[in-house]
């Protein structure tokens, strides 16, 4: 059940821009109670994102690689500090959508470490590799798992995975298009004792793959607000529930679970109900308990394990001199799980833009991974009667259209 944080928020976070090694630090001293709550950030997201961010969550300070900067922020509507109880607050649209900090309490996340470890089998100073990016709860998961193991991870690059690192470790956790590279580049998977895998949409075929090649995959389900993957292969761990509404829409109780919005008591009052978390993912549970997805409810795009917000891609596109009108949608990709489509209108049907010169346009204003992977081209955006975007049709024309690939003209 979620904590009900009732005293005054009088611990100071500090957001974090450093280092995997210094977040690790932060974050113990954050669990313990030693140090401030975080607020791990990406710092190589742009700067006006970055802006938004800080001007969304109020931290007292910011800790980059250069040193602490000290924050003035105006006392209002309370949000100088965190409840005591809290140790992490963590972006939940990755980097990108209206931002919502989900507030982690110590609690929380240890609770879901340690039952991640029974689950796993894992013994007392198990290793984990930590190649995911720690300012999203898959990362720092791992590196909270490793505290409770007792042992250093060891730190990776996304890009970095060679077998020497493998070697050295007992468990990881990967999205679905990393794990694709190692067994295409051969990485001796057998080697791990558990691989999780979680983050986005898994390609057919490469749990067979993985397996083939003698990998133990577990695959995970869960997100920031229940402190990462809380159902494993369909499972939920140990003292969590999981349960869906009439509509089908997935609920997950326990104390692995968020204990609010930062800042935003509407939209927590709306995400947790009688100690329950309601996703926006649909699914199934059997009478065994046991969990299955049937897909997202709502539009966000998960590529390659970060999430993407169609709007917010669809906003950058349509400030460009060379588009009038632009819709984005995701449909299925063999390597991301999901891959960013567009669907523009140009400003000009004679000069239509490229999609090179989009993708850099976009990645001045975005992360690289919001960037369209397919454009196509149309003289207008297909409308239902409604007058909103048809996006099955959408989702469709993309669908069609070969990743990487433009195509001027199409209808």
């Amino acid at each position: 059940m979620p904590i009900n944080l009732t005293s005054v928020p009088s611990r100071p976070l500090h957001a974090v821009l450093a280092s995997s090694w210094r977040l690790s630090e932060a974050l113990a001293a954050a669990l313990d109670g030693s140090g401030p709550a975080i607020l791990p950030l990406d710092p190589g997201l742009p700067r006006a994102r970055l802006d938004e961010l800080i001007a969304a969550f109020r931290p007292a300070a910011i800790e980059t690689t250069e040193g602490m900067k000290w924050l003035a922020h105006a006392d209002q509507d309370g949000q100088a500090g965190v409840a005591d109880e809290v140790a992490v607050v963590l972006a939940t649209s990755g980097s990108t959508g209206t931002p919502k900090g989900a507030e982690l309490t110590s609690h929380a996340l240890r609770a879901s470490a340690r039952a991640s470890l029974r689950r796993l089998g894992a013994p007392a100073g198990a290793r984990w590799l930590c190649c995911l990016p720690t300012h999203h709860i898959a990362g720092l998961g791992v590196l909270v798992r490793s505290l409770e193991a007792g042992s250093d991870p060891v730190l990776a690059g996304r890009e970095q995975l060679a077998s020497d690192l493998v070697a050295r470790c007992d468990y990881v956790s990967l999205v679905p298009t990393q794990l694709r590279r190692l067994l295409d580049a051969g990485a001796p998977l057998a080697g791990f004792a558990g691989i999780l895998l979680g983050g986005a949409a898994i390609p057919a075929g490469l749990l067979e793959d993985a397996a083939a090649a003698g990998a133990r995959v577990v695959t995970t389900y869960g997100m920031t607000e229940t402190c990462g993957g809380c159902v494993y292969d369909g499972w939920p761990l140990d003292d969590v529930r999981v349960a869906t509404d009439a509509g089908g829409r997935i609920r997950i109780s326990g104390p692995v679970l968020f204990s609010r919005y930062r800042g935003a008591p509407e939209l927590t009052a709306a995400s947790l109900r009688d100690g329950w978390f309601v996703t926006s993912d649909l699914g199934q549970v059997a009478e065994d308990g046991r969990l299955t997805l049937r897909g997202r409810a709502d539009d966000i795009i998960t590529t390659g394990g970060e999430k993407v917000a169609p709007g917010v891609v669809e906003a950058a596109l349509a400030s460009l001199d060379s588009v009038r009108e632009a819709a984005v949608v995701g449909v299925p990709d063999p390597v991301w799980g999901e891959r960013v489509a567009a669907i523009i209108v140009p400003a000009d049907p004679g000069a239509a833009p490229g999609l090179a010169d989009l993708r850099v346009q976009v990645r001045d204003k975005l992360p690289g991974y919001a960037a369209p992977r397919t454009v196509i081209c149309v003289t207008e955006i297909p409308m239902l009667t409604s007058g909103k975007p048809d996006r099955l049709k959408l989702k469709a024309m993309a669908a069609a259209q070969a990743p990487g690939s433009a195509a001027p003209g199409a209808r």
